[in-house]
């Protein structure tokens, strides 16, 4: 465990927050609620059966004492949020049996949940695609006041403490936008500072990366990324961001030398902005199954209120983990 993992643990525990899982027919749910409990993380609720959810506990030998549970299909305000979700898309074509159907499945459910301030935050992907997690948020919660579009950061952290703050970085975006504009790519550039500083409690040194290093190659794809940083630059010119690196000149002091001058981010770069969601999500999958990182996210990035989501990889640790990211999100100016 390194130190920014051990600090985002900690903070959590002195949040407080409630954090929702829907996919209770997971084991490795089942088994994140006990360990999110048992590390004061987070209060647990889950969606589901009640009966089903105990006895699936039981034959896990999970203690789920302290975790709520809420039957999504019997709850008290289920009628009012059919109503609400159906009354909000009703320019998109969505009928009140629409909105029923679709809040029957858990993971909508809890989107409503957080919208509706019951929860602070939720946690879901272990089951179900990114794009179910994405527009659960979006349909329960919204964007944040002045945000243009959802995107997604991650934390990697690495067995490399020279890189990064103490072997941890941000990646983005790894999860939700495929094919980003320059204008996209400023955005997740901004968003991806204030999750460097507010996860990683560090200044944020933001590269943009592409397989040029100022000026080394020339296509449509790397004048994209120089767009892009201009764009950062006229809008936050309080950030430190540099562009286009390629990464080893982004990350390695030796190679940042030889290949940029006068650069305040190369070779110190914590927070690493890819040119499209293909070679972020490559990238952290290589540094995790290569290279022994441990990538927590994607976190979801520009919502109203912080819902996350979960790689279908992922194993009880990294729910835990995450629903303790989701936790500190919650908190004012998290």
């Amino acid at each position: 465990m390194n130190d920014v993992v051990r600090k985002i643990e900690e903070r959590a525990s002195r949040a407080n927050k409630r954090i929702v899982l829907p996919e209770s027919g997971d084991a490795r749910v089942i088994r994140a609620a006990g360990m999110i409990t048992a590390r004061n993380y987070a209060k647990v609720v889950l969606l589901g059966r009640d009966d089903a959810i105990r006895r699936a506990a039981r034959e896990l030998k999970v203690d789920l004492s302290g975790v709520e549970i809420v039957d999504h299909l019997t709850d008290g305000r289920r009628e009012q949020y059919v109503q609400q979700l159906a009354a909000r898309r009703k320019a998109k074509g969505m009928t009140r049996d629409q909105a029923d159907a679709l809040l029957r499945q858990s993971v909508y459910y809890g989107g409503m949940l957080v919208g509706d301030g019951r929860v602070d935050g939720m946690v879901a992907g272990s089951i179900c695609p990114t794009r179910d997690t994405v527009r659960s948020a979006l349909y329960g919660v919204g964007l944040a006041e002045g945000v243009r579009i959802v995107t997604a950061c991650s934390v990697v952290n690495t067995i490399v403490p020279e890189v990064g703050v103490g072997g941890s970085l941000i990646f983005a975006d790894t999860g939700v936008v495929p094919e980003p504009t320059a204008e996209d790519l400023a955005d997740i550039a901004i968003a991806a500072a204030g999750a460097c500083k507010a996860l990683l409690q560090a200044e944020p040194y933001v590269a943009m990366l592409s397989f040029s290093t100022k000026g080394s190659a020339h296509s449509p794809a790397v004048q994209k990324v120089i767009d892009a940083t201009n764009l950062v630059r006229s809008r936050r010119k309080d950030l430190k961001v540099d562009g286009e690196l390629q990464v080893d000149a982004a990350v390695v002091p030796d190679v940042a030398r030889r290949k940029v001058s006068g650069s305040e981010v190369a070779g110190q770069a914590n927070t690493l902005i890819f040119p499209d969601l293909s070679c972020a999500n490559i990238g952290y999958k290589l540094v995790e199954r290569l290279g022994n990182a441990v990538p927590l996210g994607p976190l979801l990035q520009g919502l109203a209120r912080p819902v996350n989501d979960l790689s279908r990889g992922c194993d009880e640790q990294e729910i835990a983990l995450i629903a303790a990211i989701t936790a500190i999100q919650a908190e004012p100016g998290g």
